[in-house]
């Protein structure tokens, strides 16, 4: 099992910027993908970005060129630099972790998010 916990979140005005972090725990020699995902109130859940063991990423279209997913594998820790943040950003924030096998891009966010180990979330505010 992999144990994940997130924080950075926060409230921040509409342009600013915010780095999430998600450190891993436990069996993580057992995934090969950590991807973030956000829940708005009333809304179902969505997948945002990940990346894997061989430093491969993806965005989905919502976020691609204002956020930006990186790994420091000495802390087992990976992070989600927020920019240019919108009031629409605002929702809790979750790190999931998996075995994807050799899915790509949205496929590989369905398996985060069906069969994924998830960290607690971390709320993210942004005013207008």
């Amino acid at each position: 099992q992999v144990q994940l916990v997130e924080s950075g979140g926060g409230l921040v005005q509409a342009g600013g910027s915010l780095r999430l972090s998600c450190a891993a725990s436990g069996s993580i020699f057992s995934i090969n993908a950590i991807g973030w995902f956000r829940q708005a109130p009333g809304k179902k859940r969505e997948g945002l970005s990940y990346i894997t063991n061989d430093g491969s990423t993806y965005y989905v279209d919502s976020v691609k060129g204002r956020f930006t997913i990186s790994s420091d594998n000495a802390k087992n820790t990976v992070y989600l630099q927020m920019n240019s943040l919108k009031p629409e950003d605002t929702a809790v924030y979750y790190c999931t972790a998996a075995d994807t096998y050799y899915y790509t891009g949205p496929e590989l966010l369905r398996v985060l998010r069906d069969f994924g180990s998830w960290g607690q979330g971390t709320q993210v505010t942004v005013s207008s």
